[in-house]
C-alpha cells in the first residue's frame, strides 16, 4: 500500500537510536507509531491514524552473529527474508518458513504477523525457531529475551509474546533463529477429485500413512486454476486438488511418493500426478505466494478444525472463493472474487464462514481489504474470553498507547492496569 503523504517517518540507525526516540514520543507529544519493514502486511487491521509515524527498519539490516556450527543465525530486524535465505543457502543450511513477496518481506515484519506458509506441517512456525529476541517497547526501554544457542530457555515465553503480535507490545530490532539443514529433493504429488468430500476421506487415510508429508494442501478448482498460472507447469485442473510433498533425499522422496500412490488406490481419486524436483521448486514458490493479497477484494485466513475443514471449504467454494488450505493444520486462505465490490457485500460472505470457524474454537481474520469497508467488518472475529488479559499485557509494555493503535483494536486499545 502506498504511505499516506500525511505519515511522517522515522529510519533509525541503530535499535539504541530507536528506542531513545520512542523515549522522547512517550515523554513528549505521544505520537503513535507504526513500526514498518518491507510493507507487505500493512494493510492488515484497522486503518492507521492519520498522525501516526512510520518507523522504518530499512536501516537496521545487519547480521550480527552467525555461528555455522550451531546452526544458529542473529539478524536486525530489517533483513530481507529472499537475502537471509541466500546467506544461508551457502551455508548448507535454511530457515524452513515459507514467507511470500520474500524479496519485501523482512524478518522483523514475518515474525510480527507469524507468517509460515505451507511447510507448517511439516516444520512448524516462527514459534518454533524464534530462540532469541530484542525489542523496544512503548516507554523505550530496549530488552531482549531469550539467547544465542538453542539449549537457552530464558525469556522463552516473550520470544513467543511478540511473535504475532503485529508490532502492538513492542518493535522487534534483533532475532536469534534456530536453523535446518537444506534438503537434498523435495516432491510432491498433485491429486484431482471430482468434488470436495471425496477429499476428507484421503485426509483421514493420511494420519495412518507410511509417509511423512512436510505439506498437505487442498486447493479450490479456482485456486487450483491461480497456482497453475504462477508456477507455468502443465496441471490437470477445473477440480479439487489435494498437494502432498515430501522432503528427504532421493531415494527418500521417490519411495514415499510411490507409496502414498498405493494407498490412495481406494479412494475416488480422478488423477495423481508426482510433480518432479525441477518442477516442484516452482509449484512450492506458486504456493508459498498465493495467499499473499493482491488485487482480490479482501483475503482472508480461517483456523478450522481439521474435522470441518472439508465442510467449510465446500461453503467457501459456493460463494466462488479462491481456497488454498493447509489441511494438516486447518488453516485456510481464502480471495474473495472480483464481483464483490463492497464491505456490507463482504460482510455477508465471510459472516457464516467465520460462524463456522468459531463454533469449532476457531478463529476468521481479514487479512486485507479495502480500508472503507474495516468498519463494517470484524477484522479478528468476534471478542474473545481472552481478550481483557491481551488488553492488560498490551498496557503493561505500552502504557501510552503509542505502538501500533487501531491495528488490533480500533479506537482506544488499552485498558488501565
Amino acid at each position: 500500500m502506498e504511505r499516506p503523504a500525511t505519515h511522517d517517518e522515522f529510519t533509525p540507525k541503530t535499535a539504541s537510536a530507536l528506542a531513545r526516540y520512542v523515549a522522547e514520543k512517550a515523554g513528549g507529544d505521544e505520537r503513535p507509531l507504526t513500526p514498518v519493514g518491507g510493507r507487505t502486511a500493512l494493510r492488515q487491521g484497522y486503518a492507521l491514524p492519520s498522525d501516526v509515524t512510520l518507523v522504518s527498519m530499512a536501516e537496521l539490516t545487519h547480521i550480527v552473529d552467525f555461528p555455522t556450527g550451531d546452526m544458529t543465525i542473529t539478524v536486525e530486524a530489517g533483513f530481507r527474508i529472499e537475502e537471509l535465505q541466500d546467506v544461508l543457502r551457502g551455508q548448507g543450511q535454511r530457515l524452513p518458513l515459507d514467507v511470500p513477496q520474500a524479496h519485501r518481506a523482512t524478518i522483523g515484519g514475518a515474525i510480527a504477523t507469524n507468517t509460515s506458509g505451507l511447510g507448517r506441517f511439516g516444520h512448524g512456525t516462527f514459534r518454533d525457531y524464534v530462540i532469541g529476541i530484542s525489542a523496544v517497547d512503548g516507554i523505550g526501554r530496549l530488552f531482549s529475551a531469550g539467547g544465542r544457542v538453542v539449549k537457552n530457555v530464558a525469556g522463552y515465553d516473550l520470544c513467543k509474546l511478540l511473535v504475532g503480535s503485529l508490532g502492538t507490545l513492542a518493535m522487534v530490532t534483533q532475532v536469534t533463529l534456530k536453523l535446518r539443514p537444506v534438503v537434498e529433493v523435495r516432491r510432491l504429488l498433485w491429486v484431482t477429485f471430482d468434488d470436495a468430500a471425496s477429499i476428507g476421506p484421503v485426509l483421514e487415510r493420511l494420519l495412518s500413512s507410511q509417509t511423512r508429508p512436510v505439506a498437505v494442501e487442498v486447493l479450490s478448482p479456482k485456486a487450483a486454476h491461480n497456482i497453475q498460472r504462477e508456477s507455468k507447469l502443465e496441471l490437470p485442473l477445473d477440480r479439487f486438488v489435494l498437494a502432498v510433498a515430501f522432503e528427504g533425499t532421493e531415494i527418500e522422496t521417490v519411495w514415499q511418493t510411490n507409496t502414498l500412490r498405493d494407498e490412495l488406490t481406494p479412494f475416488a481419486v480422478e488423477e495423481t500426478l508426482t510433480i518432479e524436483p525441477d518442477a516442484a521448486g516452482l509449484l512450492w514458490d506458486a504456493f508459498t505466494e498465493h495467499p499473499a493479497a493482491s488485487d482480490d477484494p479482501l483475503t482472508f485466513q480461517a483456523s478450522v478444525l481439521p474435522s470441518r475443514v472439508m465442510d467449510f471449504i465446500t461453503r467457501a467454494h459456493d460463494a466462488n472463493i479462491a481456497l488454498q488450505c493447509h489441511a494438516g493444520n486447518g488453516i485456510v486462505v481464502g480471495h474473495l472474487p472480483d464481483n464483490c465490490t463492497s464491505g456490507s457485500q463482504a460482510a455477508e460472505i465471510i459472516a457464516p464462514l467465520r460462524a463456522l470457524a468459531e463454533s469449532g474454537g476457531g478463529s476468521l481474520t481479514i487479512l486485507n481489504c479495502d480500508d472503507d469497508w474495516k468498519a463494517s467488518l470484524p477484522l479478528f472475529g468476534s471478542p474473545r474470553p481472552d481478550e481483557f488479559l491481551m488488553r492488560r499485557i498490551k498496557a503493561s509494555l505500552d502504557p501510552h498507547g503509542l505502538l501500533s493503535p487501531n491495528r488490533i483494536w480500533p479506537g482506544d486499545s488499552i485498558l488501565p492496569q
